[in-house]
């Protein structure tokens, strides 16, 4: 049986071997497009929608692959307009063994929503290991916080968090 095709997926970068966009050694996918715009933010190059350029999704896969030394993948942005994009990306990468973590400038809540009306907003949740949410607020900055800016962002452990919301699989 022939591969599911993902859609496209446009990216402003990745970064491979990064150690502060979760735990261990990380691929790093900064998606493009974000209707956040924070001030401060620290990938305001992301925001444009335009911007960035095309990501073949079953390359980043091969790129993930490829590194045994890897331990997981980022998803830094992760709109839920790529919701589509990035499930199928993270299917594949979930059954490489790898761990999966998102930065979403939404809240859990309001990504709970949003899943409400596009499953595959739900569907990629389900595919997260941890979740860093809600948007970066400058006046709320913390450098000294683990993998997040400000301190109103919340790491969320995706499995226990939704089993608490009556939506584990």
């Amino acid at each position: 049986m022939p591969a599911e095709e993902i859609p496209p997926l446009r990216v402003a970068g990745c970064v491979s071997d990064s150690i502060v966009d979760g735990p261990g050694m990380r691929y790093v996918v900064f998606v493009q497009g974000c209707p956040h715009r924070c001030p401060g933010c620290h990938n305001p190059q992301t925001h444009d929608f335009a911007g960035g350029y095309p990501a073949d999704p079953d390359e980043i896969v091969r790129q993930v692959k490829a590194d045994p030394l890897m331990s997981g993948v980022t998803f830094s942005g992760g709109n839920p307009s790529a919701a589509g994009a990035l499930a199928a990306a993270r299917e594949r990468i979930r059954a490489l063994g790898k761990n999966i973590v998102i930065y979403s400038g939404y809240t859990f809540e309001q990504l709970l929503q949003m899943g409400e009306r596009n499953p595959a907003v739900l569907r990629l949740l389900r595919l997260a290991d941890l979740l860093v949410d809600g948007p970066y607020l400058e006046a709320e900055r913390d450098l000294t916080l683990e993998y997040r800016g400000s301190r109103n962002q919340r790491l969320i452990k995706v499995p226990e968090a939704l089993a608490a919301a009556g939506l584990a699989h």
